[in-house]
């Protein structure tokens, strides 16, 4: 079975009148292969690399975990008014391979990797959230210095673990010491539950992040936390890295650093969708560990979430 298309339109998934959902190929969403296409909008790639995890390992499985979770997404966006398939050309790029023993050498490798792919823009599934540095550099190096809206419980702007600059708690720290971020526009979203005290605070309003907790969904919409969020990122190019225990674990039990109190899948896919209008570059989606899930909650939940920033990109392209 062929994928639809013909000409100068994108071509889309497996048509799932045709081929059943449970069979075909094991891309995200049943997409072509990026050698399947002449040009490609947005490339999905997989890191599959969990060697900076600090807790529960696992992350490598997550690439696969969530393309297996993507076999329900359909071409038609209606809260965005968007087909994210046939507004641009989107295909699947594969793993990008790298050692699991050396994260310095697998930083390098992932790094070299992305910029190999041929590709307007890329959304990356983890694997740990260590691969959003070299990530990061690829998309800055594209499209200039960036502003990150980073979901997660945590901050990843630590110093080093066990002596290790490079981990899943200290990408955003590197990036910020690196010049990758223009200043005073980044946020994180979603941050909950203890730190290693008040200085990890201080710490990360001087590499320029502001802060929306987990809480702040209590007393604010997603509606008006987005507003809040486009505000502050501006024109600036936007990179986007969700790491999915921004989710309450009851959202996203599939995860290395579960911490309760997050938020719902249906606040961060609200969050997100009202987000459309950013100058979105780049994404991730990291840190789905199947081995934790339970009927692909977590998967499912991720797939969704790149539906959303495919979304997003669908809707610039229309507006190009």
């Amino acid at each position: 079975m062929e994928h639809t298309g013909g000409g100068d339109r994108p071509l889309g998934p497996i048509d799932p009148l045709e081929v059943p959902r449970f069979a075909g190929p094991a891309t995200f969403a049943r997409l072509p292969r990026l050698d399947q296409v002449r040009s490609c909008d947005v490339a999905i790639v997989g890191v599959p690399f969990d060697a900076g995890t600090t807790y529960r390992p696992g992350a490598r499985f997550g690439p696969s975990a969530i393309r297996a979770g993507s076999r329900l997404l359909r071409g038609y966006h209606p809260g965005l008014d968007v087909e994210p398939f046939a507004a641009q050309q989107v295909a699947d790029a594969g793993d990008l391979a790298c050692t699991p023993f050396d994260i310095a050498a697998a930083v390098g490798q992932i790094e070299a990797a992305a910029r190999s792919v041929e590709a307007r823009h890329l959304v990356a599934l983890g694997g740990d959230h260590t691969v959003s540095l070299p990530l990061l550099r690829v998309a800055a190096g594209r499209f200039g210095k960036l502003a990150l809206i980073h979901f997660d419980a945590h901050l990843d702007t630590w110093n080093s673990y066990f002596g290790a600059d490079l981990t899943h708690g200290t990408p955003f720290r590197r990036a910020a010491e690196e010049g990758l971020f223009a200043d005073d526009v980044s946020a994180h979203v979603g941050i909950r539950g203890p730190l290693f005290g008040r200085q990890d605070l201080v710490d990360d309003r001087g590499f320029g992040f502001t802060i929306v907790g987990a809480f702040d969904y209590e007393r604010r919409d997603a509606d008006e936390i987005a507003g809040e969020l486009r505000r502050r990122v501006g024109n600036a190019p936007v990179y986007l890295s969700i790491d999915v225990d921004v989710m309450d674990p009851a959202n996203a039990p599939g995860t290395g650093t579960p911490e309760a109190g997050g938020l719902t899948s249906r606040e961060l896919l609200a969050t997100l969708r009202a987000l459309d209008g950013v100058h979105l570059v780049g994404a991730d989606v990291m840190e789905v560990a199947p081995a934790y899930d339970h009927a692909e909650i977590t998967s499912i939940a991720a797939a969704n979430v790149v539906y959303e920033l495919l979304g997003i990109f669908g809707r610039g392209a229309a507006r190009r």
